[in-house]
């Protein structure tokens, strides 16, 4: 074992007391107490103790009972307050407990605490009560046996010694200079002070603080079981479509574009994303479709199919295939998952654009584009490339410079070439079809109002929304010269097709559509369905203001979109993803690596760019997969093996202790707070809460040694009995939390703990319930090898 400690921190001087007591072997090392030991933590924890397992723990009180195998008492609240130079705070808090430690030492008649010998309580009481108590200046009343007793255990030289090394012979002033650095924590002392409805008060060493209150109420909730619950119902049956006195819920994420294979930022910024939540409303007991498909019409398409040789519709169906595949090995659950080339969409396109021509939202002009008289076509921006006229790159596209980034209209572009013949064309005038954005400005205000008001939408959707409307809306062509594409119906634009961006938003009604004819319940239906789009940010206009117009100006009561997540960017370890230069990792190639899918799903999910943009990171993986998914969370589910190796494969009889409820607070507040992270969809920091429970359980498992007492006394078997127990059932709960997240690891532990199927339908409902799933008597199913749990998938 080694101890990291830091000078003048009180915490040190209880830890480095109790090891001194105990005079167990153990390397002490000191270090800055801004050094961060534990390197998942999000600040520096000193002291923390190195186990030989190679886990650390970081709480005072568990490194004390983990030496002593004693009950520890955290510093309470008032010795900061007098290390802080708040002594005037003190006297009224302080008296209550003094009391009646005085009473129930001279009651006891004893030396020490708990007998005539001093014993580790006696350490950590005293390592708490020395800011206090060795400090003349605190008014504490006549409190003459706790006097007596604390002066007997301050001269003990363990007391002296640890007090001497940790202060560096500073003494109280010492310990001063530190605490006055730190933030003073929160008051919980007073009776009249209202529970927080938030966070608990996190302790002076950083755990979580509950109180009496909250141990019996989670107490009360696990005791009760399954069978006290009403599970929802689970099964899909399809089509789904609405249902009065539900939450229906319809989920889309953008349509993948069909001209190459999917990359890593592609899949979280859409589909991954969109899969979480959908599972996690199923699980919630909400009423969801998760509908996606390929976008296959526009330049890109008529582009890959010249390189490859194919038609557009050949390539089309290639990349439908390869997409399908590569989302099905990823685990995306969709409902429905189809494609934009279908009849449905012509008809549903064509009838919004009929709409829009009626109600006059529908504009015409002149653009100045580019054809090229060889191959007797206007060429689209992809077709055609130059000189970038701001950066000079020379292989600039008609719509924007891979080198600068700048947005470009082709008729800018110096020398350029027609990508097909590469012939140089030349500047023709050609009547479009334009959507009258302000003519529709006031109605999307008004909505917007709204949906943003009561909506989930998050912080870069609102910002990129609000700059496009900063400087008011122009017109928007929605008609393209090109051959693939859904055609114009107006007879004076028969040559054209509808530009992909008018085209694809409506891809999802169409897709709908095909999965079924009563699709106009989830989408002519604001009133009782609530629509949620994911996407990357980039995507974020053509959804919150392109689309919303279109379907505003047809007036045919559409559902508009009420949350609208957006991602940041992912990166690919120093530079960019680009589906176009080959850079970065693709879905294809996450398959060859032999990396289970869920092992990827977790990574990307941790490191998803919620609030700004991320990394992707080869060496990260693999530090994350080591630390979090082996050594916290796979450590711990794997404890359900003491129930195989112990007690025959039987959940044993749980015998409740403090301790034991205080971790049931401690996951039910988890659960809570990861309940109410994703119903906002905020699913990167809603994982974390399943890795807090899991670190949770990883301390309580080490400080109570269920290996060592099983093989000790009838009392200890007891003890070895409730503690397995209680970690099985915090196991089932994580299986359900991490459902979404990673199925096939889910259904994994789920089947290796014979979990009821109610487990899933019960626990996430409300605000959380971590009730007993498994109770005494239940048996369990095959429980994994050691190799098995060697492995990347637990």
């Amino acid at each position: 074992m080694k101890l990291f400690l830091s000078e003048g921190n009180p915490h040190c001087v209880k830890a480095l007391a109790a090891l001194e007591v105990t005079q167990a072997k153990c390397e002490v090392q000191y270090v800055n107490q801004e050094e961060k030991v534990v390197s998942f933590l999000s600040r520096p924890a000193l002291p923390a103790l190195l186990l030989p397992s190679g886990q650390h723990l970081f709480s005072p009180n568990a490194i004390c009972r983990y030496i002593h195998k004693s009950s520890a008492c955290t510093l309470p609240g008032s010795s900061y307050s007098v290390l802080q130079g708040k002594s005037s705070e003190v006297s009224k808090i302080l008296q209550g407990p003094l009391n009646y430690l005085d009473q129930n030492l001279s009651k006891g008649k004893t030396t020490y605490l708990t007998g005539d010998s001093v014993s580790p309580a006696d350490i950590v009481l005293w390592a708490a009560l020395y800011p206090l108590l060795s400090d003349s200046t605190v008014q504490t009343g006549e409190h003459k046996t706790v006097t007596l007793w604390f002066n007997r255990v301050n001269a003990m030289n363990a007391c002296q010694s640890s007090a001497q090394k940790v202060l560096q012979g500073k003494g109280l002033q010492g310990m001063k200079s530190y605490i006055q650095k730190q933030p003073a924590p929160p008051s919980c002392h007073s009776r009249d002070v209202q529970p927080s409805t938030g966070s608990p008060a996190e302790g002076d060493d950083g755990e979580r603080m509950v109180s009496e209150e909250e141990m019996e109420a989670a107490t009360l909730n696990y005791t009760k079981g399954l069978n006290s619950f009403q599970a929802a119902e689970r099964e899909r049956k399809h089509p789904i479509l609405p249902q009065e006195g539900k939450r229906n819920i319809l989920v889309t994420s953008a349509l993948p574009y069909v001209n190459n294979v999917p990359h890593l930022g592609n899949i979280i910024g859409c589909v991954l994303s969109a899969d979480v939540f959908s599972r996690y409303g199923r699980l919630r007991g909400w009423n969801v479709l998760y509908v996606c498909g390929t976008d296959e019409y526009g330049t890109a398409t008529e582009n890959k199919a010249r390189e490859e040789g194919l038609t557009p519709q050949q390539i089309c169906d290639k990349y439908h295939a390869i997409h399908s595949s590569i989302y099905k090995w990823f685990q995306i659950d969709f409902d429905f998952f189809g494609r934009t080339t279908t009849q449905k969409q012509t008809e549903i396109a064509q009838d919004i654009f009929w709409r829009l021509h009626k109600n006059d939202f529908l504009v015409e002009d002149n653009v100045e584009q580019l054809r090229c008289e060889s191959c007797q076509r206007f060429l689209a921006d992809r077709f055609v490339e130059g000189i970038c006229p701001f950066c000079n790159y020379p292989e600039a596209r008609g719509d924007q410079c891979d080198k600068c980034g700048r947005l470009i209209n082709a008729v800018e572009l110096k020398e350029p070439q027609c990508k097909v013949c590469k012939q140089t064309p030349v500047i023709r005038t050609s009547k479009h079809l334009f959507l009258n954005l302000p003519k529709l400005e006031t109605q999307l205000e008004q909505w917007l109002d709204k949906s943003t008001g009561t909506g989930d939408w998050t912080a870069n959707a609102k910002q990129i929304t609000r700059s496009w409307l900063r400087d008011g809306l122009k017109p928007r062509c929605i008609t393209r010269d090109l051959r693939w594409g859904t055609p114009v119906p107006h007879p004076d634009f028969k040559e054209k097709v509808f530009y992909v961006w008018f085209d694809a938003p409506i891809g999802y009604l169409s897709i709908t559509a095909n999965y079924t004819d009563q699709w106009e319940k989830w989408w002519k239906n604001p009133l009782q369905v609530e629509l949620y789009n994911f996407m990357a940010k980039d995507n974020v206009p053509f959804h919150s203001v392109v689309f919303p117009c279109s379907l505003l100006g047809a007036q045919d009561n559409y559902t508009l979109v009420n949350h609208l997540v957006a991602t940041e960017y992912l990166n690919y370890e120093d530079t960019k993803f680009s589906k176009s230069r080959g850079v970065g990792v693709f879905g294809d190639m996450a398959k060859d690596t032999g990396i289970p899918s869920d092992v990827w799903r977790f990574y990307l999910l941790y490191v998803r760019p919620e609030g700004q943009d991320s990394a992707f990171s080869w060496a990260d993986m693999a530090l994350k997969n080591n630390s979090e998914l082996l050594n916290n969370l796979g450590n711990f589910i794997n404890s359900w093996m003491f129930v195989t190796k112990f007690f025959e494969g039987c959940v044993p009889v749980m015998d409740l202790q403090q301790e034991d409820k205080r971790l049931l607070a401690l996951v039910g507040w988890e659960l809570q707070q990861y309940i109410q992270l994703m119903d906002k969809v905020k699913v990167r920091d809603a994982l974390k809460h399943i890795l807090n429970i899991s670190r949770h359980g990883n301390q309580y498992i080490q400080v109570n040694e269920p290996w060592k007492k099983i093989k000790a006394g009838d009392l200890e078997r007891q003890r070895a009995g409730t503690v397995t127990g209680v970690s099985v059932n915090v196991s089932c709960l994580l299986s359900v939390m991490l459902l979404p997240y990673m199925p096939t690891v889910s259904q994994t532990i789920r089947d290796q703990l014979n979990a009821p199927p109610s487990c899933i339908n019960t626990m996430l409902q409300g605000s959380g319930t971590f009730v007993c799933a498994l109770s005494a008597g239940h048996r369990i199913g095959t429980v994994s090898t050691r190799s098995d749990r060697s492995s990347p998938h637990l």
